[in-house]
């Protein structure tokens, strides 16, 4: 069975990436979601196990101790990781996975070259637009909404160290943008070759 496409998403808070991923996910198939792991305190709404694994600080130097993450970074003060076990599995099974994390994180993935991740980065349309979309949000203070815009400015400068960028002004293209770039990695024909050898002749 031909291995699954480890596609790796990053954006900065208020671009829309988790509308975005959930709307994808809901119209393309043999996609699986890997769920991080993070110390950070579920937000009102987040259930433990779907958006997230919810651990101790402990309990996740322990995993890092075990070599259990594919990737981990410290993030605005909370640890988030990637379990490797759980990414080998779903590759494994031919699924396709959408890792939703941050840059650090997803440039730490790209030095694993057996996992080789596509890497897409969601832009905001500008600034004054994450501004908007964070005050909509009514969780942020003044303090608060001023280090977000100052960590999206540098989120947005690694971008170009990603295979894909979207902008997501409009979610309907946006999302069609995003399935676009995962169908055409999906035709490549090196993979199509693995998942079709019949089809390639011989010695594929």
């Amino acid at each position: 069975m031909a291995k699954g496409i480890l596609f790796v998403i990053s954006a900065p808070s208020g671009a829309g990436k988790s509308t975005l991923i959930k709307e994808v996910m809901g119209e393309l198939g043999g996609i699986g979601f890997s769920v991080s792991h993070t110390t950070r305190p579920p937000r009102a709404g987040e259930i433990d196990g779907v958006n997230y694994h919810f651990v101790t600080t402990g309990e996740f130097k322990s995993m890092v101790s075990g070599g259990k993450f594919a990737e981990w970074a410290l993030v605005h003060g909370n640890y988030y990781g990637t379990s490797l076990a759980s990414l080998e599995t779903v590759l494994g099974q031919g699924k396709d996975v959408i890792l939703d994390i941050d840059v650090q994180g997803a440039l730490n993935l790209r030095s694993q070259k057996n996992l080789a991740p596509v890497l897409i980065f969601i832009l905001p349309p500008s600034l004054a637009e994450v501004e908007r979309r964070l005050a909509k949000r009514g969780d942020t203070d003044a303090g608060t909404m001023a280090k977000r815009l100052e960590n999206a400015a540098g989120e947005i400068s690694e971008a170009i160290k990603y295979d894909y960028a979207v902008i997501n002004d409009d979610l309907g293209t946006a999302a069609g943008e995003l399935k676009a770039i995962i169908t055409a990695e999906r035709l490549k024909t090196d993979r199509m070759a693995q998942k079709y050898p019949g089809l390639f002749g011989p010695g594929i």
